[in-house]
């Protein structure tokens, strides 16, 4: 769950409807930044569906004592999202290989320093990467530089939904999470080699943000859907009871090239 609190509500977003506008962004990228259009429906496939491992975790959403909030995907307790992880990507690899590779490296990029952690972290990292050698293998891929193209288009989607997510529509580049102030990191140079500035994202108003330099075709609207839980129903439902109560909103994104890029 990605949530954002304000004085009366916390407003929450599922990681499938997160994902779903990956998704939407990334079906509007240029088609050369794929690199190959024979793995385009692949990668898109991958962008659409790297969360569903959260689909179970969401279903019942959870407080957190210490932080007076619900839980987020920033404090969910780690040991319980490893067992999901690695489900949702078996759910994908049935379905499509390729995304499955793309979903296991962005999963196992979560613990760098895992041969320090405890052994489930490791055991974890050494199981997806043993996953992405077999599959590997048995697609015959020989360009490292694509796949890892592709990884970093499925990065990007995911930092660019998390920055709509994370900020308050309309939020002033100095107000914003502190995550996206200078840039989204690892953008440089993907949508041409020899740009190094970071892909820069801002709200210019409650439904328009507006991108330097410009990843898309053409300017497009997208939607997020989300719930605002009023406090006060939290303390008088419980927060399951009040989330499941709460209307779901959409908010709606206009993605626009900025004026002086």
């Amino acid at each position: 769950m990605i949530v954002r609190e304000t004085e009366q509500h916390f407003i929450m977003i599922t990681q499938v409807d997160h994902a779903a506008l990956s998704g939407d962004m990334a079906s509007h990228f240029v088609p050369s930044v794929f690199g190959d259009d024979s793995c385009v429906e692949d990668v898109l496939y991958a962008i659409y569906e790297h969360d569903r491992s959260w689909l179970r975790l969401d279903d019942t959403p959870i407080w957190n004592d210490r932080a007076a909030a619900p839980y987020s995907f920033m404090d969910y307790p780690e040991l319980p999202k490893l067992v999901l992880y690695r489900f949702g990507v078996d759910e994908i690899e049935q379905k499509n290989e390729y995304a499955a590779l793309l979903c296991s490296r962005h999963f196992a990029s979560f613990y760098p320093q895992a041969a320090t952690m405890a052994k489930e972290y490791g055991e974890f990292v050494q199981y997806e990467q043993a996953r992405q050698q077999r599959i590997i293998n048995k697609l015959r891929l020989t360009s490292d530089s694509l796949v890892n193209r592709h990884f970093r288009l499925l990065q990007l989607c995911d930092s660019l939904s998390l920055y709509i997510c994370l900020n308050e529509p309309g939020v002033s580049k100095e107000q914003e999470h502190p995550w996206y102030r200078n840039g989204i990191n690892g953008s440089e140079k993907l949508f041409d080699p020899t740009d190094d500035r970071k892909l820069m994202a801002q709200w210019t108003d409650e439904e328009t943000v507006q991108l330097s330099p410009f990843p898309f075709r053409t300017p497009f609207t997208a939607a997020l859907r989300y719930k605002r839980i009023d406090k006060r129903s939290i303390r008088q439902l419980g927060l399951n009871e009040a989330y499941r109560q709460a209307d779901l909103l959409e908010q709606k994104i206009a993605f626009a090239e900025a004026a002086n890029p």
